[in-house]
């Protein structure tokens, strides 16, 4: 993705006009997430496999079942997951010890490696995303998106 592009948006459709905020939110995502897909590239990742391994730099072993629990998708989505980054050599996957029939995910160490490029990958795209940002705007920012957040939670249709 090109600085030029990361600036030209096209321009929102009418029946964006009914939702500013919502359209802002998924140009703002959509932009976060090319600048997290390049960033990535870097270490060989594409976005969302860095939360997984952050996950088990956190955790350690989990149950895939709980992998699924955490980042709510489904067995498919996390086997696929799963099986990319142990072909990339970053996870292993091993049966449970106290139970062979479920299977343990872990990081590797090269995964383990990973952590710092990625901890500082991700330093980089949260100094890009509130540049110009003072410490009050970026904590009104986080403030406004946790009310966001806990609204859509709760289905909540009215401003209060």
């Amino acid at each position: 993705m090109t600085d030029e592009r990361a600036v030209l948006r096209p321009p929102a459709a009418a029946a964006a006009a009914t939702g500013p905020v919502s359209n802002a939110i998924i140009r703002v995502t959509r932009l976060h997430r090319a600048r997290a897909q390049q960033l990535l590239r870097a270490v060989g990742l594409h976005p969302g496999q860095e939360l997984l391994l952050m996950h088990l730099w956190e955790a350690g072993p989990q149950r895939q079942t709980q992998l699924m629990r955490v980042f709510d998708t489904d067995s498919g989505s996390m086997t696929r997951s799963v099986q990319r980054l142990e072909r990339a050599g970053l996870v292993s996957r091993e049966a449970d010890p106290r139970d062979g029939r479920a299977t343990r995910v872990q990081a590797t160490e090269a995964g383990l490696r990973l952590r710092e490029a990625v901890e500082g990958l991700w330093a980089d795209l949260e100094a890009m995303t509130v540049a110009g940002m003072s410490d009050g705007q970026r904590t009104e920012l986080l403030d406004r998106l946790a009310q966001a957040e806990q609204n859509l939670v709760a289905g909540r249709v009215t401003a209060d």
